[in-house]
């Protein structure tokens, strides 16, 4: 009986045999290899994750792994044996994504990288590594639950959208990820009043963005982690026609909020939107690709700051970027103002025991900028500095009129608006190059432990303890 089901049809080495309904107590391990195995395996990722059911894990051997792969199903794990020999490889297809996850709840991908997939055009649609795709943009929240750890996504091309991206889902984290070579942003969160998302040890460089969060607020944790090389390092941002509703609201209520212009009387409020503990440095680099939005950005800037409310930024260290180690500032959208125009305000943000140095090196830079005041309703207020180890700030002497000691603080000034439109022109003349694919990540240590038996892992026990396969 054995010896009849490792028949192969097609990429399964099931095929479309018919086995009973049974209703397992258990969930199975599902193996993909391509190596001549005796054992039963799948060939394909996708193969096997469509034989899959609910709670079952799709293990992947070590090998290269071409074309797409679609999850569709909910409480489904996805892990790789080796982080940088298991690889899910684009070859720079256009219009293609990696692996997206459709409006499914509590998929688990982990161990494995995905690279070169790429859009059709600059701001086409696809070109995402790996997507936790909750729905279709309007706002709406269609998938609980997105996990991943030690992941790698990289494009070593001019057209890779995003690297791990999450958009219209809520209760995840990413851990141990690694991200490069986009031109929108390594890391993305999006539409998400109230995210429930953490993010903690990634290494993202050589993006336009490196974290980029659009209207994702609430309880969202950016933490220990590096941002280098980028064109930016950390920017969230509100939009006023993409991944609604908007604004970014990082205040603990953010799930009550239905204005886009919330008001914030007081800088003591309580935060939920927290970036803390992390390396912001170098971001300088004006050769990564980029898309209409991303070149419109200001660029060598640490943490970027734009029409964004009630977020805590805490104790990072944020060294070597160029024009600014932190840039906050109102941010019309659409800009130059128009009729559809939302007049998104900076309020209610704290910047607390950061440590910066040699940010501002360029003329007209600083290691802290403020500007409010010049559109809308001129509430920029509200935002505090307390506790940060930094030489230049502009407006000078910003922890006295604007420190955290103040119940409230008034508008930044306009002072920094030219100085922000010519960083806009600077960064949209940038010549996009193909960045580096990069060097070996830390893989996942023992990464059979939890995964129902299986024969990969009983070879795997086998190499680690005789140091070759069988």
């Amino acid at each position: 009986m054995a010896a009849a089901l490792t028949l192969a049809v097609g990429c399964s080495v099931f095929g479309s045999l018919a086995l009973p309904a049974l209703v397992r107590a258990q969930p199975k391990a599902l193996v993909v290899t391509q190596r001549h195995a005796a054992y039963l395996h799948y060939v394909t990722i996708q193969a096997a994750i469509d034989a899959a059911r609910p709670g079952d894990w799709v293990l992947v051997d070590r090998g290269v792994y071409s074309g797409s792969v679609v999850i569709a199903k909910a409480d489904l794990h996805l892990r790789g044996i080796d982080r940088n020999a298991v690889v899910i490889d684009g070859k720079h297809w256009p219009g293609t994504n990696g692996i997206e996850v459709r409006k499914t709840d509590n998929v688990y991908i982990d161990n494995l990288t995905v690279r070169n997939f790429d859009r059709g055009t600059i701001d086409g649609p696809a070109g995402n590594e790996i997507w936790w795709n909750g729905g279709d943009g309007s706002g709406r929240i269609g998938a609980h639950g997105w996990w991943g750890s030690y992941l790698t996504a990289y494009d070593t091309g001019l057209l890779g959208g995003y690297g791990l991206f999450v958009s219209n889902s809520v209760d995840g984290s990413w851990n141990h990820v690694y991200a490069s070579g986009f031109a929108d942003s390594g890391l993305y969160v999006g539409a998400c009043r109230d995210c429930r998302a953490t993010i903690e040890h990634a290494t993202v460089e050589n993006n336009a963005l490196g974290y980029s969060g659009t209207n994702a607020g609430g309880h969202l944790v950016v933490a220990d982690s590096t941002f280098r090389g980028n064109s930016v390092g950390i920017a969230p941002s509100s939009l006023a026609h993409d991944d609604l509703p908007s604004p970014q609201d990082g205040a603990c209520n953010s799930g009550a909020n239905r204005s886009p212009l919330p008001t914030f009387r007081s800088t003591h409020i309580r935060h939920c939107a927290i970036f803390r503990n992390n390396r912001v440095v170098d971001n300088n680099n004006l050769s990564t690709p980029a898309n209409a939005e991303t070149s419109a950005v200001p660029w060598g800037v640490g943490l970027l700051w734009p029409g964004l409310y009630g977020d805590l930024v805490a104790n990072n260290t944020v060294r070597g970027n160029a024009n600014f180690g932190i840039l906050a500032f109102e941010a019309p959208d659409p800009f130059p103002p128009g009729k559809s125009t939302i007049y998104f305000q900076l309020s209610g943000n704290r910047f607390v025991g950061n440590r910066l140095s040699g940010n501002g090196t360029r003329p007209g830079g600083a290691d802290i900028g403020l500007e409010g005041g010049a559109f809308g309703s001129r509430r920029s207020i509200n935002n505090c500095f307390a506790d940060n180890h930094f030489r230049t700030s502009i407006p000078a002497g910003i922890e006295s009129a604007w420190g955290c000691q103040h119940a409230t603080t008034p508008n930044g000034g306009r002072r920094l608006l030219p100085t922000i439109l010519a960083l806009i022109g600077e960064s949209r003349a940038r010549t996009a190059t193909a960045q580096p694919a990069p060097r070996p990540q830390p893989t996942m240590p023992s990464p059979c432990r939890d995964v129902p038996r299986n024969d990969l892992c009983g070879v795997q026990v086998n190499k680690d303890r005789r140091g070759h396969l069988p």
